[in-house]
């Protein structure tokens, strides 16, 4: 049984759309992406760190005073939540 014309063009499209999924998205705005390990691999890094994933529910009050603090402290959110929580635990 042969294929009508609007079949092979239907195939045709997801064909298409299947190998352009497959691809890497480009860089943002014209620039290269920048060689960051995969999600696998930071999970690793982290591990090795000894780092731990931790979430919680914040206000959203507080967390905007956490991430203007953040974007002057050195290590980032990160390290800001981190320092905050240990001079917390020690009092």
């Amino acid at each position: 049984m042969s294929m009508k014309k609007t079949d092979l063009d239907r195939l045709a499209g997801l064909k298409l759309d299947t190998a352009l999924r497959g691809q890497a998205a480009p860089g943002r705005f014209g620039q290269a992406a920048t060689a960051l390990p995969d999600r696998k691999a930071r999970r690793k890094l982290d591990a090795a760190a000894g780092l731990v994933p931790f979430a919680c529910k914040l206000p959203a009050a507080l967390t905007e005073q956490l991430r203007e603090r953040a974007a002057s402290h050195e290590g980032g959110i990160n390290a800001l939540v981190a320092e905050l929580l240990a001079q917390g635990l020690k009092a």
